[in-house]
């Protein structure tokens, strides 16, 4: 182990911060914390075309929602092109980087040829013997030219710190171009440059940087620079199997931050896609993760993303929250799907809350399952008051039972003593009172039981929505 571990979460901002994204982020910070080291947050956005300040804000909003704080950063690689720019020309300098100036016609039929023939497609090296006063020549005239790697064609083996030893043969992929221009280096690169200047003694990434690994760590023989130490995270999969994609359906964090799943949840579940601390605890917080974690635990192969278990963990810490704190979650939830907020207290919002507590995966679903508390007209069918073959008169002759207990309670007008008293009146007929009840209360299928309903309601509106009800089936 490095004097100071430093790990680094190097995202593009070519979109959201991705599910499978976010776990790199959640390892990265598990290992560096777990060895009092620091993460470092650098911005990959060397490519101009398609990298937005939105993706990085939806970034670093979701880090600091989810409570992954890091120590230094946000670095921006658009920000550090002069200090690119002295690595390119060092390796120009000293002969193990060249200008290229074949054409894409050329190169394109280069590798046509090369497919003939069976080979592997790899660039034949035909502007190495260019001199440096050539290659000055044919950008002084205007000729376009990229910066390749003098690749020395060696077999390069690492210590991947989930895989074990990983072997590559360089010499297949040939001079591979590094740069656009002095100025637009790509990202091979630029991430050699940054883990040298940043001190990154860990790369944690997922596996399909694999291949990039040696290629950089030529680069950083050719530049003097110690390798830092690998370790290729399993891919996410669908639960099809496949590389987790938007095939699968949106992936953003924000989708689910939208959606009302608890930080924790969110946390707690991606930890465990490709780790296994042993053990039988499946619920962690983020402070148990981390005294726990360590990467020879993780898993080689692929981590497949479970929806159901995200929602029974995010259930787990509705659950879990205290009512008051629950209820401020909730609030956003509710006042953007249009609910009247500041028409209710705080302690009927509560109220509300903690009736649809045990039930939720997400905050999200809360103004669906509640909406009928915050309706001044609720629509349903007539049938649904009819408790199996009840007729319409029947069904009302069974509201006004209802509403005559309802009147006749005083104190305590609670989940308690309304469950009491209506259920002494059903008698042995408690389906034929409390179904035609609760749908005239609610208006839905299924809902809570109407005792807690009317409890929320209070006599008033309770009996409006009996007396709404009657109305129906006698019209």
């Amino acid at each position: 182990m490095k004097t100071s571990v430093r790990t680094r979460f190097a995202p593009s901002p070519t979109g959201p911060l991705h599910m499978g994204n976010l776990r790199t982020a959640l390892f990265n910070y598990l290992f560096a914390h777990h060895h009092k080291g620091k993460l470092i947050v650098r911005v990959e956005d060397t490519d101009k075309e398609r990298s937005e300040k939105r993706w990085e804000e939806d970034m670093l909003s979701n880090l600091t929602w989810l409570g992954l704080t890091w120590d230094e950063g946000p670095y921006r690689q658009s920000e550090r092109t002069k200090i690119y720019k002295a690595s390119l020309e060092k390796l120009l300098n000293e002969g193990k980087a060249y200008w290229c100036f074949c054409s894409s016609e050329q190169l394109a039929q280069e590798r046509e040829e090369q497919e003939k023939r069976g080979e592997a497609p790899r660039y034949a090296g035909t502007c190495r013997s260019l001199s440096k006063k050539e290659a000055q020549e044919k950008l002084k005239n205007g000729v376009p030219g990229v910066i390749r790697f003098l690749n020395p064609g060696r077999k390069i083996s690492f210590e991947d710190l989930v895989r074990g030893t990983i072997e590559f043969d360089t010499s297949l992929s040939g001079d591979f171009v590094i740069a656009k221009d002095s100025e637009n280096p790509l990202y091979n690169f630029t991430v050699v440059v940054d883990d040298h200047d940043m001190k990154i003694t860990h790369v944690i990434r997922g596996e399909d940087h694999i291949p990039n690994t040696p290629r950089q760590i030529l680069m950083q023989e050719a530049l003097g620079f110690e390798s830092p130490q690998y370790a290729h995270l399993p891919l996410l999969l669908g639960e099809d199997r496949t590389k987790l994609s938007k095939r699968q359906g949106d992936m953003s964090v924000t989708r689910f931050r939208q959606e009302g799943y608890l930080p924790e949840s969110i946390l707690n579940f991606l930890a465990l896609l490709g780790w296994n601390p042993g053990g039988e605890q499946e619920v962690f917080s983020l402070k148990e993760l981390v005294e726990k974690f360590s990467l020879d635990r993780v898993q080689k192969g692929g981590a497949v993303f479970d929806a159901k278990r995200l929602e029974w963990l995010s259930g787990h810490y509705i659950r879990e929250t205290p009512l008051e704190e629950l209820t401020k979650l909730a609030l956003p939830y509710l006042e953007k799907s249009g609910v009247p907020i500041e028409s209710l207290d705080s302690k009927k919002l509560q109220s509300i809350v903690q009736l649809f507590q045990e039930r939720l995966k997400a905050l999200g679903e809360l103004p669906e399952l509640a909406g009928f508390f915050f309706k001044t007209e609720l629509e349903y069918e007539t049938d649904l008051l009819k408790w199996k073959d009840m007729s319409s008169q029947k069904a009302s002759e069974s509201l006004e039972r209802a509403s005559n207990v309802l009147n006749g309670i005083v104190e305590p007008w609670s989940p308690e003593s309304l469950e009491k008293a209506l259920l002494e009146t059903a008698g042995e007929d408690k389906g034929g009172l409390l179904w035609p009840l609760r749908v005239a209360l609610s208006g839905r299928k299924a809902s809570p039981p109407p005792f807690d309903i009317a409890s929320i309601l209070g006599k008033n509106e309770a009996i409006r929505r009996i007396r709404h009800a009657q109305h129906l089936l006698t019209s």
